[in-house]
């Protein structure tokens, strides 16, 4: 027994840097590919042809990478728009639903593509997830991303959910989108969702905050070239500063409570604190989480403190259950 724990002792060291090793090499490979597919690897391309190979590619990716083990994906037609069913398989909760809005610079991003984030949020709280496929830039401008997420939002209540019953999330420009929808809605009379979940989200299409230029050899993901290229196909010739594109800047008064999760290489880190700040300010409940060394939208990759943000995104959508 004594010579086996010896030789455990020795292994285990070994275990981990191997187990260390193989994560980074997951890591690496995910982030070559999203690379491969992102804008951010022709910043100024927004030719018909870069877009659809960049499409193509996350709905490949989404496919290859989604954690669907114990999950079932049932897509659908909601009203000419295409849309998806995440559904924990067992004993999931059917009071709750999320409504998950994907990113990719309002250019990019699709169902195969929301198939990864929304298959974690379905995992870490048994809830089940509605993904939409909103119209994207530059075929559709600015508000077609809006309308798409109020029409879905608006099926959701029609099934029956309460708007309490709802938890808004989004990652990157889904995040934009997500903030902006509870906009829309609160100043339209209505009820808001119970929580909003912000996974790296754009806030400010100005690019104002320090971290787009203090982070700009940081960020593995991002460019400046990139932002003012998508921001310039979705929203052309408009005020980039005005609350439905940079709701950093707008009134966020009487919002759910809302978790924020940003990484510090990012050069979107500085739309997260000062939303955080602005929140505060406006008398809203916020949590932010800064993760060192990580990167824009890292929870989408398989990693350890990938796995950690999303369980501490499902503690914070079910301590109130």
């Amino acid at each position: 027994m004594e010579q086996k724990n010896k030789i455990r002792k020795r292994l285990s060291p070994l275990s981990r840097e191997s187990r260390q090793a193989a994560e980074q090499k997951r890591a690496n490979a995910v982030m070559n590919a999203l690379k491969s597919i992102h804008s951010a690897a022709s910043p100024d391309s927004m030719a018909p042809e870069d877009l659809e190979r960049q499409r193509k590619g996350q709905e490949l990716l989404g496919h290859l990478v989604a954690p669907m083990l114990g999950m079932s994906w049932e897509p659908f037609d909601l009203q000419g728009m295409p849309a998806a069913w995440v559904r924990p398989e067992r004993g999931h909760d059917k009071r709750h639903v999320i409504l998950y809005c994907h990113g990719g610079g309002y250019t990019s991003g699709n169902l195969g593509y929301a198939r990864i984030l929304a298959a974690k949020l379905a995992g870490v709280t048994g809830y089940e997830v509605l993904a939409f496929e909103y119209r994207l830039a530059p075929e559709h401008t600015y508000p077609a991303p809006l309308e798409d997420a109020m029409r879905a939002w608006d099926y959701l209540m029609h099934l029956g959910y309460g708007a309490r019953n709802v938890v808004v999330a989004g990652d990157s420009a889904g995040g934009n989108l997500a903030l902006v929808l509870t906009m829309r809605l609160r100043d339209a009379g209505r009820i808001l969702p119970r929580r909003l979940v912000l996974l790296s989200p754009w806030t400010d299409m100005t690019a104002s905050g320090k971290s787009y230029q203090e982070h700009q050899e940081d960020d593995p993901m991002l460019t400046m070239d990139y932002i003012r290229a998508v921001r310039g196909v979705y929203a052309p010739g408009r005020d980039f500063s005005v609350p439905e594109l940079s709701p950093l800047f707008g009134d966020l008064r009487r919002f759910p409570p809302v978790l924020i999760q940003v990484g510090t290489n990012e050069i979107l880190l500085s739309d997260s604190v000062q939303l955080r700040d602005r929140l505060i300010q406006a008398g809203t409940p916020c949590q932010l989480e800064i993760w060192p060394d990580m990167w824009h939208v890292f929870q989408m990759f398989p990693i350890k403190k990938a796995a950690q943000a999303m369980d501490h995104v499902g503690r914070f959508l079910l301590e109130l259950d």
